[in-house]
């Protein structure tokens, strides 16, 4: 078989991530896997609510649904998916550090399986590599470095592709009436974090700026998942024009949702990556975290980081109490951000 042919042959597993965000940076690696060999077939093992951010990248060819709960190691579930995969790939790539995420390839008896070394993989993972965390100081690196020999992982100075999620313009056009969205141009904003309270910017001073935006002319949309209710509530009761769509939309509908806003004001969040993802213009709001690590892959974003003594500390919740690094970045701060980025769109209502 020719070198050609063997290439267009290749069958990877890559073992995802489970946050929003890291499943999207992931892409960057799909990408880097596609470019080499166009002819590869790329699975995804992954959580099933990640399958409609999967199906909306090019290159996955099949996503293997591995539904277990954080913290549970689900034994029979990662053995009957090994299974099910068993002599249909040629190399695994395991994109998440713990002994767990390892099982499925070796079960499934993936000749080669490659992953950075820890929690005592030795056995699991037959490509071991070591993680570099100064070379590699982005988590969308790790996953990509992961995809290259080790001598170009090594050098650091590969290439990112950036993630771009395809959009779903009858599904847009559907929610918009659903939803009852108005003609002005939308502003997105997603207040929640997962990781903990200390990425998460005041909520009211998501209000006021709500307010503000919604003065300029614009519609505002607050997106998250069922746990943001609340807090989009917070935002959003009693101010005409501003949507608490929070636990309203599938992640799919995020998709096209955010494509359809001309920015996003949010915290370092799974969303965030996605409006990054879609090309609309960020605005990312940073406290406890970096955005030297985790950064919008986008060329089209602002952060906004106060770079207090404190932070970046990457604890879930402020071990000094007042969360400053977020409390004292005002509305105004972000407002005339959002309005210098779009000048002369908006004619006042």
């Amino acid at each position: 078989m020719s070198q050609a042919a063997a290439a267009s042959d290749t069958r990877v597993l890559v073992v995802g991530p489970s946050w929003v965000g890291d499943m999207v940076m992931a892409q960057s690696l799909l990408k880097t896997l596609k470019q080499r060999q166009p002819g590869s077939r790329i699975g995804v093992v992954a959580p099933g609510w990640s399958q409609p951010i999967l199906e909306r990248m090019a290159e996955v060819d099949e996503v293997a649904r591995l539904d277990v709960g954080h913290g549970e190691f689900g034994w029979a579930t990662r053995r009957a998916l090994a299974r099910q995969l068993r002599g249909r790939f040629d190399t695994a790539i395991v994109l998440p550090r713990s002994w767990k995420s390892a099982l499925v390839p070796f079960l499934a008896r993936v000749p080669r399986r490659i992953g950075f070394t820890g929690e005592q993989r030795y056995g699991l993972l037959n490509d071991r590599r070591e993680l570099d965390k100064l070379r590699l100081d982005q988590t969308v690196k790790r996953f990509v470095a992961l995809g290259l020999t080790v001598d170009e992982a090594r050098r650091g100075d590969f290439a990112i592709p950036r993630p771009q999620l395809r959009v779903d313009a009858d599904n847009l056009a559907e929610l918009r009436r659903r939803l009852e969205l108005s003609s002005r141009p939308a502003i997105g904003m997603m207040p929640g974090a997962e990781y903990g309270p200390a990425k998460q910017w005041p909520l009211g001073h998501f209000r006021e700026l709500a307010g503000r935006l919604v003065a300029e002319g614009y519609e505002v949309r607050v997106l998250g998942g069922p746990k943001d209710v609340a807090a989009g509530e917070a935002i959003a009761g009693g101010q005409a024009l501003v949507h608490n769509l929070c636990g309203q939309t599938r992640l799919a509908d995020a998709v096209d949702l955010l494509a359809d806003c001309r920015q996003v004001v949010t915290n370092d969040s799974g969303l965030m990556h996605v409006a990054a993802a879609v090309g609309t213009r960020v605005q990312a709001l940073y406290g406890s975290s970096s955005p030297a690590y985790t950064p919008p892959l986008s060329d089209n974003a602002e952060i906004h980081t106060l770079g207090l003594n404190c932070s970046p500390c990457f604890e879930r919740t402020c071990p000094l109490g007042h969360t400053n690094c977020l409390v004292q970045l005002s509305p105004q701060r972000v407002l005339a951000a959002v309005l210098a980025a779009s000048p002369a769109l908006i004619a006042r209502h």
